[in-house]
């Protein structure tokens, strides 16, 4: 069971301080892996939750103001690094052939991709999710060896559920699990998409996952040990 913690754009420094020692209080034999913020990436101690990151761009070391690499992320003792999360399709208006790129990038240095994947609402409407999420998994993942393909973790994130409250049936997950599976059979496969302390039951006890990624409960200390106890029953 992997979970891991997605900040996003959130704490001021302070805020993140107190964070931090709150979650070393954490008491939990899940492996737990926290991306925070990029500011405060340098900034987290600790010596049980693992450390990664919400972002690497495509470059190496040069003349690329703006830019994080992967060798200085892995220089700073990054070891997961999230790749084409939904928030950052839109807002920053990657491509496929980008996040392709970045996942090379970060297996390169031996930092584990996230490999963000999910589709919206009219998508799936349509019902043209099926084709879209194996379309991006081969443009994504294009190039790679097997071996490669096999380091890739997947979190499949439908965009619709992202910080909305509404959550898909078990069985559209583990259709979607499938399709994945499909493509990439030895992969491990997390799920993200208003997940807390309330409903983590149900999908662990109803899903097909190898674990979580968190959002906005990653921020609220008391609920996530709520949430990993329900876990490690």
């Amino acid at each position: 069971m992997l979970v891991v913690l997605n900040n996003k754009c959130n704490l001021d420094y302070e805020e993140f301080i107190n964070y931090n020692q709150e979650l070393n209080s954490i008491s939990t034999n899940i492996k737990l892996v926290l991306c925070p913020s990029m500011l405060y990436v340098s900034l987290f101690k600790s010596d049980k939750i693992i450390l990664g990151s919400q972002k690497v761009d495509i470059f190496d070391m040069g003349a690329y103001t703006g830019c994080v690499n992967a060798k200085q992320l892995k220089s700073l003792g990054v070891k997961y690094s999230l790749v084409g999360h939904s928030e950052v399709r839109k807002y920053k208006n990657i491509t496929r052939d980008e996040i392709n790129k970045k996942i090379k990038k970060l297996l390169e240095e031996g930092i584990t991709p996230i490999y963000c994947i999910g589709e919206t609402q009219e998508e799936r409407n349509n019902n043209t999710y099926k084709e879209l999420l194996k379309e991006d998994i081969l443009e994504s993942l294009k190039d790679l060896t097997n071996e490669e393909k096999k380091k890739v973790i997947v979190a499949y994130e439908p965009v619709w559920s992202i910080g909305t409250g509404n959550i898909p049936k078990c069985y559209e997950i583990n259709e979607v699990v499938g399709i994945i599976k499909e493509e990439l059979p030895n992969n491990r496969i997390l799920y993200g998409g208003s997940v807390n302390e309330e409903n983590i039951n149900f999908f662990n006890t109803n899903c097909n996952l190898d674990g979580y990624l968190l959002g906005g409960v990653s921020l609220k200390i008391n609920k996530l040990q709520k949430l990993l106890n329900i876990l490690e029953k």
